[in-house]
């Protein structure tokens, strides 16, 4: 029920921005993204799809255009669902399969590099950034990724004491510069 005053105020603040724009694209990936992650819960107990929300209502705060928030909302189905990118393609077009995809390589790059136990130091940190920016061939991608990680970080309660100084570190070393 949460979920749905949050989908109809992330449309309405779209729809005021971008009146023209056909909001049932918006409903329709939410619903999209509410079945991929149906049996999903984040650490704090939440539908997944809430932090989907989270991430795609950030995107919207900075009135980005209406793909990117698209985007937003199903960014984490390729990664942690039986979703297909070509899935993707087909419902909501080649830009925001795009923009999923983007977001997908980036996350792959924490697992890829093997930082996740220890702290960076400066120029491998300086490097990573470096990767991220040449990884992602569209900026938008970046700016969702940084809207997910924002979600993360507004919800590491969820985590035990080490992994939020984990990713509270690794937020500070890639991605706050990057912001």
């Amino acid at each position: 029920m949460i979920q749905m005053v949050e989908i109809e105020r992330l449309i309405a603040q779209v729809q005021q921005t971008f009146p023209n724009y056909d909001a049932t694209i918006l409903e329709r990936a939410y619903e999209f993204a509410a079945a991929a992650h149906k049996e999903q819960k984040r650490r704090t107990g939440e539908p997944y799809v809430a932090h989907c929300l989270a991430t795609a209502s950030i995107l919207a705060d900075l009135r980005i255009d209406p793909p990117v928030i698209v985007a937003g909302l199903l960014h984490d189905t390729v990664e942690d669902t039986s979703i297909t990118l070509e899935q993707i393609q087909t419902e909501f077009g080649n830009e925001v399969a795009s923009l999923v995809d983007g977001v997908t390589k980036l996350s792959q790059i924490n697992q890829l590099t093997g930082h996740r136990d220890r702290q960076l130091g400066g120029q491998e940190a300086e490097n990573l950034r470096k990767m991220f920016l040449a990884m992602a061939e569209d900026v938008r991608v970046v700016l969702i990724k940084l809207a997910d990680r924002l979600h993360n970080m507004r919800t590491l309660h969820g985590h035990k004491r080490e992994k939020q100084l984990r990713i509270a570190r690794e937020t500070l070393d890639i991605y706050a510069p990057l912001a």
